[in-house]
C-alpha cells in the first residue's frame, strides 16, 4: 500500500513539475538582428525576412518603402518606394516573400486593395486589384492595420488573404487575382444579427503550414485558431487561453463600441492578438497584444510561453522563421534562436 502512495505521489510531482514548466515563461534573448546604422534608415518595419538567397528584406509601413540588405548585413538599398502608380506603393498595408525569391505587396491607393509582385530585384511582375467592398471588417492597433490585406501571406505560388465578407475566413488567389478557393466556415460569435460585428470577429491570419496545410488565427474576440489539412477540410479548433490573456477577457464587451469610416459607423473591436508565425516543425507562434507569444505543438496544445528581450522586452509585430529555423521579429529587426531553452 505504501508503495503505491508513493508511486502516485511520485507521478504526481513529476505531472506538477511538468505543467509549471511548460507554464512558466521563458525569455529569449536576441542572437543578433541588423545593425543600428541601418535599422536607423527605417520609419516603421513591419516586416523584417529573408529569401532563400540570403537576402534580407524590410518592409516599412510608414515610409512607404521596401529595403534589400545584403546577407552580410552591411548596407541596404531602397527597391520599392512611394507612389500610386504600379511598381510603387501608398498606404502599404502586407507584405510577404516567397521560396522562389520574390516579394508581394498589398497596398491600398484611393481606397483600392492593390497586390502587386515583384522580382528579388524590385521588378514588378505582376499584380490585382481586389473587388471593391465595404470595409466593415478592418482591426486596428492604434495606427496599425492587421487585417483585410494587410494578412496576405505567399502559399507556394499563390496568395492567401482573409476577407470574410466573402463568407469564408479566408481565400487562395492566383498570382493573377482568380480566386481559386474559400476556407473555412465563419465561426459563431452570438453577434450574427449584427453583421459588421459578425465579421469584424472572424477576421484573422491565414498562415501556410510548411509540414502541410494551413491555421487560421483570430485577432479579435475570444482568441482561438484552427489547423485547416491541405484540401482545407478542418482538423481541430483551439482556443488560446493563459493567464496573461485574462485582463483582456476580462474586459470584452457586452455592447461594444464604435468608430467612424466614411460616413459609417463600425464597431471598434480591438484585437487580442498582433502578430502569428509557424515554424519549420509545424508549430504556431502568437504574439499577444501584451509582450508574451505562445507556441502551440502540431496537435494544437500549448508548449511554451515565451517573453523576446533585446533592447528591452519586445511586443512582436511581425513573425518570420527563416530556412534554418531562426526567427525574425520586428520592431527592432532582431534575430532569435527559438531553440534555446
Amino acid at each position: 500500500m505504501r508503495c503505491a502512495v508513493a508511486v502516485l505521489l511520485l507521478a504526481s510531482a513529476w505531472f506538477d513539475a511538468r505543467t509549471d514548466a511548460a507554464l512558466a515563461v521563458e525569455v529569449l534573448r536576441s542572437v543578433g538582428g541588423l545593425p543600428p546604422h541601418i535599422v536607423g534608415l527605417f520609419e516603421e518595419p513591419l516586416g523584417f525576412q529573408q529569401a532563400p538567397g540570403g537576402r534580407y528584406y524590410v518592409f516599412d509601413r510608414r515610409g512607404h518603402t521596401v529595403y534589400a540588405v545584403d546577407a552580410g548585413r552591411t548596407s541596404a538599398a531602397k527597391l520599392i518606394e512611394i507612389g500610386q502608380e504600379l511598381g510603387r506603393i501608398i498606404q502599404p498595408r502586407g507584405f510577404d516573400t516567397s521560396t522562389i525569391d520574390s516579394f508581394v505587396v498589398a497596398d491600398s491607393p484611393g481606397g483600392v486593395d492593390r497586390v502587386q509582385i515583384f522580382t528579388a530585384g524590385g521588378i514588378r511582375v505582376g499584380g490585382f486589384a481586389l473587388p471593391a467592398r465595404q470595409r466593415t471588417a478592418e482591426l486596428t492597433f492604434g495606427s496599425l492595420v492587421i487585417s483585410g490585406i494587410a494578412s496576405i501571406q505567399y502559399a507556394g505560388a499563390n496568395l492567401l488573404i482573409s476577407h470574410p465578407e466573402g463568407g469564408a475566413l479566408f481565400t487562395e488567389y492566383s498570382s493573377s487575382g482568380f480566386p481559386l478557393r474559400s476556407i473555412g466556415r465563419l465561426r459563431d460569435t452570438g453577434h450574427e444579427q449584427d453583421r459588421d460585428l459578425h465579421l469584424a470577429l472572424n477576421v484573422g491570419l491565414p498562415l501556410v503550414d510548411p509540414t502541410g496545410g494551413f491555421f487560421y488565427v483570430f485577432l479579435g474576440g475570444r482568441p482561438m485558431f484552427r489547423k485547416y489539412d491541405r484540401d482545407g477540410r478542418l482538423l481541430f479548433e483551439r482556443h488560446v487561453e493563459g493567464t496573461e490573456l485574462d485582463d483582456y477577457l476580462g474586459s470584452l464587451p457586452t455592447r461594444w463600441p464604435t468608430r467612424h469610416v466614411a460616413d459609417r459607423e463600425i464597431p471598434l473591436v480591438v484585437p487580442a492578438i498582433r502578430a502569428a508565425a509557424v515554424d519549420p516543425w509545424g508549430q504556431l507562434w502568437i504574439s499577444l497584444s501584451q509582450p508574451y507569444t505562445y507556441v502551440y505543438d502540431a496537435h494544437g496544445d500549448k508548449v511554451r510561453t515565451v517573453q523576446f528581450s533585446a533592447a528591452g522586452t519586445i511586443s512582436p509585430t511581425s513573425l518570420f522563421f527563416t530556412r534554418d529555423g531562426r526567427l525574425l521579429v520586428t520592431p527592432g529587426c532582431y534575430e532569435f534562436d527559438p531553440r534555446s531553452r
